[in-house]
């Protein structure tokens, strides 16, 4: 029989696994099976949305095993399989029908696909639950948005070392090399809106694609949301395939609440310093990907000004995304930093709700 301590051990396995995958619309998650032995005989992982679940992940690096062979194998996953047909099919069935004999998972799922444990054990399936501080940390700003019913978001600023985005006269073109470009087009690629100002329009007319390396474009391409209440022109570079619009607010709330109604799962955030600013200050910035260039311009806009902040202790406090391997990035002459706001502390250490 598998031991706590077996299961505990199986966990940090399916935690390293989901630090593989990419914060969005959807959490990180972790999954291992353990033969009766309790060693490890496939891993999974969740890359992001619209790609197989980590359960589903595991078991197609299982492969086919008889019903009676499964049986004798537990599922280890950081967060409850979910009971919900979206892109893909629920994981509670697929593991059900796989005739995994027992799951181990270390988080509840309180969303709208909650119900996998229950739905295993219906079928049959062995389920135990422990709560685990650090897969809550894990999804602890996902579980965040999930709760206020709003995106993931995330917010981009390409600053220099004295945190500039532009010199004194404006010219901001271009303060970071041609990798962190690049990768910040990837980053477009991976979400469902951008968000920009109207500065930003009226004095770049951005198209706001997601380009490759090679220059042409993504396969997907996000909606383009401009906010703020001044005119624009006829005539713009992101209007080219009509697929955006403006929202006269600078309301960071009401931004939120238009990507909300428009089933977006995930936002980037890109400029200008007003804007992304406002986020950071609402607490909207699920995670910050800084792109921090080896050049002093000792003048011009700070990449960030939080007007509440008036002492150190009010200060928004980030830290180094622990679950991603690459968390600080060299690209090419820059260095990219992957922060995210620290967790609120949590009395017994583990699911606030558990």
């Amino acid at each position: 029989m598998i031991t706590a301590e077996q299961l505990k051990g199986a966990l940090r396995t399916a935690l390293e696994a989901a630090g593989r995958g990419r914060r969005g619309a959807n959490p990180l998650v972790g999954a291992c099976i353990l033969d009766a032995e309790a060693r490890v005989i496939a891993t999974g992982f969740h890359l992001g949305a619209g790609h197989p679940h980590a359960e589903i992940d595991a078991l197609r690096r299982l492969g086919l095993l008889s019903r009676q062979a499964a049986a004798g194998l537990t599922m280890v996953v950081t967060l409850e399989p979910c009971n919900h047909q979206g892109r893909t099919g629920p994981c509670s069935q697929a593991i059900a029908e796989a005739g995994i004999g027992h799951v181990h998972y270390a988080v509840r799922d309180e969303t709208a696909a909650s119900g996998g444990a229950d739905y295993l054990r219906s079928a049959g399936v062995t389920v135990s639950h422990a709560a685990d501080a650090a897969s809550w940390e894990l999804n602890h700003r996902w579980f965040k948005a999930q709760a206020e019913n709003r995106p993931f978001i995330t917010v981009k600023t390409a600053q220099s070392l004295d945190g500039r985005i532009n010199a004194p006269d404006g010219t901001s073109q271009w303060i970071t090399c041609d990798a962190s470009r690049i990768h910040a087009h990837s980053l477009r690629a991976q979400v469902d809106a951008i968000v920009v100002g109207t500065g930003t329009v009226l004095a770049d007319d951005p198209r706001l694609t997601a380009r490759t390396a090679a220059g042409g474009l993504h396969e997907h391409q996000p909606y383009r949301i401009v906010a703020g209440h001044r005119q624009l022109p006829e005539q713009l570079a992101l209007a080219y395939d009509g697929n955006w619009e403006q929202l006269r607010t600078h309301d960071v709330f009401e931004v939120v609440a238009r990507a909300r109604d428009l089933g977006f799962g995930h936002l980037l955030i890109e400029g200008g310093a007003t804007l992304a600013s406002a986020f950071i200050e609402a607490d909207l910035a699920d995670e910050l990907y800084c792109y921090q260039a080896p050049v002093i311009i000792g003048g011009g806009t700070a990449s960030v000004n939080l007007p509440s902040v008036t002492t150190l202790s009010q200060a928004r406090n980030f830290r180094l995304d622990a679950a991603q391997n690459d968390a600080v990035k060299r690209l090419g002459v820059d260095v990219l930093l992957h922060l995210e706001p620290l967790p609120v502390p949590v009395a017994n250490g583990s699911h606030p709700k558990e």
